[in-house]
């Protein structure tokens, strides 16, 4: 079982974004001295919720501070960008970290936010399908030739290659059930923030399907769940600062929800609730082994993503959560 941090790089009332930056990349270091395998960063616009529009450019910093965590974005939204120019990216990002780099892909989760680029629901998933053909041309030819509806190249010369051949592993965002089988023919790994009920469909789903594709002596991909975490001295410590922290977190999360006066129906408003549905998880370091451990179990899971700075939460009650799950959680795995 090997854990990892999913991280929104959310805005912080009363923070300056400097301050959370700088205090964000010694957490991510932090989590390496911890044991975390992996870190994944969001990808938003125009919201509180994220703060690394531009991925890359934070994640670079992220491949200079450490040695052996593995990261990347969780996910690139695809329809946002020219393949040629992520290309050159991710092929940066591999090499500056020594073979560390692993993305996720997607088309972005906001219609709100892909709208601000002259984007809609109508062409978003077209151009998703051709920016993925592409990077995946690019990265594992000397040469890309392409021609399509919204991109066309010619002989582009690929000088820059990924240090993992032939790409750096792939990740992908599942939502419901019917949307593992494409990453599980394609052997890609999967996140969920669905509950342990939802998440077990998918990962007994996928499993069936991956097995009909690969050889028994593939490596099963990494099938896992994100989860809002706060470990404190005792339970109900715990729960009132990640209760605080949650609320600060889902009111950026709802803002342009919000504004545009829609409710996605993704997170529950409600602690308790989000609670219920396995979504947070806090309490004193036993209680915390105990509610992972189970939802390894319930949810089928070969893969476990932590959500330990998000909302309101400070560096130090971020520090302090991460140092007793380093303590006395992770050596219960």
């Amino acid at each position: 079982m090997e854990f990892g941090v999913f991280d929104h790089l959310d805005k912080r009332n009363g923070a300056y974004i400097e301050t959370i930056y700088q205090e964000r990349l010694k957490l991510i270091v932090e989590y390496e001295n911890s044991g975390i395998a992996y870190y994944h960063l969001a990808e938003h616009h125009a919201t509180p919720l994220g703060l690394s529009p531009s991925p890359s450019v934070f994640l670079g910093a992220i491949s200079q501070l450490t040695k052996h965590l593995k990261f990347g974005p969780m996910v690139y939204c695809l329809p946002l960008y020219d393949p040629l120019r992520l290309i050159s990216e991710i092929c940066m990002l591999d090499q500056l970290s020594k073979g560390r780099f692993e993305f996720g892909i997607g088309r972005g989760i906001s219609p709100y936010e892909v709208a601000y680029f002259n984007i809609d629901t109508d062409n978003a998933r077209e151009i998703y399908n051709e920016v993925f053909e592409i990077l995946i041309l690019g990265l594992k030819n000397s040469e890309l030739n392409f021609h399509g509806k919204y991109f066309s190249y010619d002989s582009v010369p690929m000088i820059l290659k990924p240090k993992q051949q032939p790409h750096p592993p792939l990740w992908y965002g599942i939502g419901a059930p019917q949307g593992v089988k494409w990453p599980a023919e394609n052997g890609i790994n999967i996140i969920s923030n669905a509950s342990c009920e939802i998440a077990r469909e998918s990962t007994d789903r996928y499993k069936d399907i991956w097995m009909t594709n690969f050889e028994e002596d593939k490596t099963l991909p990494k099938m896992g769940v994100a989860r809002h975490i706060y470990i404190g001295q005792n339970d109900l410590e715990a729960n009132k600062i990640c209760q605080r922290a949650y609320a600060a977190w889902y009111d950026n999360f709802m803002n342009l929800w919000a504004k545009n006066k829609v409710n996605p129906d993704v997170y529950p408003p409600d602690y308790k609730d989000a609670v219920k549905k396995d979504i947070v998880i806090a309490g004193k370091p036993e209680t915390v082994t105990n509610e992972i451990k189970r939802q390894i179990d319930e949810a089928g899971l070969n893969y476990f993503v932590c959500r330990f700075a998000f909302g309101d939460l400070s560096y130090e009650e971020s520090l302090s959560s991460l140092s007793l799950f380093r303590e006395s959680v992770l050596p219960n795995f």
